[in-house]
């Protein structure tokens, strides 16, 4: 369109490939549902996506039984030739990354960004062997495409020059796609978009007619949708009154920007000092252009902090807690008399916010289940309570209906929650992509608070959870966590570890 200067829009991306082409771009993403979504209960949603994806591609009907039989676990042993065979076809052979751009074109087009349809989007982008930071640039390209904002160019800073320039080229093809001609659904994603810069800007791009869709009520409807009422998703969010036991819950904004897939981080204590806000864990984060953090109960968890400093200091002082937790005795009985009487300093405050932690849990559940975030991916981060915010929020999700589709991925850093495998199966029904369970086998404070007061043999925070499941990552931090505390003062390294982008 840009080349022969177009005033309506081509012919889609995807629908450009040659047939043989289509055949295994359908074929391909057909095999990845199967492979990623294999449990019953996902069954509607691979057969709605395939359905949906053989008339977005313009593929004859008589090649959706086939594509159904894919999707439901035939023919995994074809997905590089489908892959090979769809990266020699010419449209590809430049920019693989059109595929992408499609998918994401494709899992858009009615203003619901299910996190199932962006972990397939992830995957077909690994199998064609395609970086997914380039999925991170189309997502903000589709963002910036429908913004009116003229960034002035960095005269000094080349690859953020170049970057600026590849981006300019993704906005006319990305509102290309996002567009149909005739009054067809057309989608808008950001709540600001107005219609004297829709009909000023979009226009040249993509046609009169795509841009008064644009601008329509239908449009503005998908922005809503995507972003949450009012566009303002959890931003200024805060419990105005009291819910059962809990007196705080409030997202905190890490990031000013704007995204298609947020991130909450959630942080497990609070002590006086450099470490006494709930952000200052998460200052280096780059999961997402778009980061919140939840504030909750501080008052608990500043005690709590306090006596894990209490704790430590005086942990330190008893040389035989070296040989105790090496020799792995987990019974109270055991331990020195000296240091259990240290040990109920800690006891109390610990017991009320693991009792906290759970109700909040469940009070974030509710909280995403209203899609007070819009409906977009979400990922969830957080240490020691935080994350058993997370687990508890998870638990809470799996019982009710409507849940999956919601959460991207997870991860939880010494998780003071049950560690035996057939507690975290339910949670693979709400997880679309990975439940990453970071642990520390020399943990102090989970191998003697946690276990003496929870009776508990079996903690996730100690040893990886035994789950058969693609979903299930288990990551031995051992060699950068040395205890408890570490996950706060460590947070960069762990976070690189795991495999988050840092500042």
């Amino acid at each position: 369109a840009e080349q022969a200067g177009e005033k309506e829009p081509c012919v889609l991306l995807g629908q450009r490939l040659g047939e043989l082409g289509r055949f295994a771009y359908a074929a391909l993403c057909g095999i990845s549902l199967a492979w990623l979504f294999p449990e019953k209960e996902q069954s509607s949603f691979r057969t709605e996506f395939i359905e949906g994806f053989v008339k977005w591609l313009d593929l004859p009907e008589a090649v959706l039984s086939a594509m159904t039989a894919f999707a439901s676990g035939l023919g995994g042993e074809g997905t590089e030739t489908f892959a090979q065979i769809l990266l020699e076809d010419p449209i590809l052979k430049e920019n693989p990354a059109v595929i992408t751009q499609d998918l994401l074109s494709f899992s858009l087009r009615d203003g619901y960004y299910d996190a199932r349809a962006r972990v397939l989007i992830c995957h077909i982008t690994w199998l064609l062997r395609i970086p997914l930071e380039e999925l991170e640039v189309l997502e903000e390209s589709l963002l910036e495409s429908l913004k009116e904002q003229k960034e002035e160019e960095s005269e000094t800073a080349e690859v953020s020059r170049k970057k600026k320039e590849r981006r300019k080229k993704l906005k006319r093809y990305l509102l290309i796609s996002l567009a149909t001609v005739g009054g067809g659904t057309v989608i808008g994603l950001t709540g600001g978009l107005a219609a004297p810069l829709v009909a000023a800007g979009a226009a040249t791009i993509i046609g009169s007619a795509g841009a008064a869709a644009l601008g329509s009520t239908a449009g503005i409807a998908v922005m809503a949708s995507l972003f949450g009422a009012a566009g303002a998703g959890l931003t200024g969010y805060k419990m105005k009154k009291r819910v059962g036991a809990i007196e705080e819950f409030e997202f905190l904004p890490l990031t000013e920007g704007r995204q298609l897939h947020i991130t909450i981080a959630i942080t497990g204590w609070l002590c006086t000092g450099k470490y006494g806000s709930f952000t200052a864990p998460w200052r280096n984060m780059l999961r997402s252009s778009e980061q919140y953090c939840l504030a909750w109960e501080s008052k608990y968890l500043m005690e709590l902090g306090n006596a894990l400093d209490f704790f430590f200091v005086n942990m330190m002082a008893q040389e035989a807690l070296k040989f105790t937790v090496l020799s792995g005795i987990v019974t109270a009985l055991t331990w020195p008399a000296s240091l259990l009487t240290v040990a109920s300093v800690i006891d109390n405050p610990w017991g009320v916010c693991l009792h906290r932690s759970a109700e909040v849990g469940k009070h974030l559940a509710h909280i995403l289940l209203s899609r007070r975030q819009g409906k977009r991916p979400v990922t969830l981060i957080g240490f020691s309570l935080g994350a058993r915010v997370i687990y508890f929020c998870l638990q809470e999700m799996a019982q009710e209906k409507d849940s999956q589709g919601i959460i991207e991925d997870v991860i939880l850093l010494g998780a003071p929650v049950e560690g035996e495998a057939k507690h975290w199966k339910a949670i693979t029904k709400v997880v679309s992509g990975r439940i990453i369970n970071g642990y520390c086998r020399g943990d102090w404070l989970l191998g003697f608070v946690y276990r003496t007061s929870s009776v508990q043999i079996n903690v996730a925070g100690l040893q990886p959870v035994d789950l058969d499941d693609r979903r299930m990552v288990n990551m031995d931090l051992s060699s950068v966590v040395n205890g408890h505390r570490d996950y706060m003062k460590q947070m960069d390294t762990i976070l690189k570890a795991v495999g988050v982008k840092t500042k």
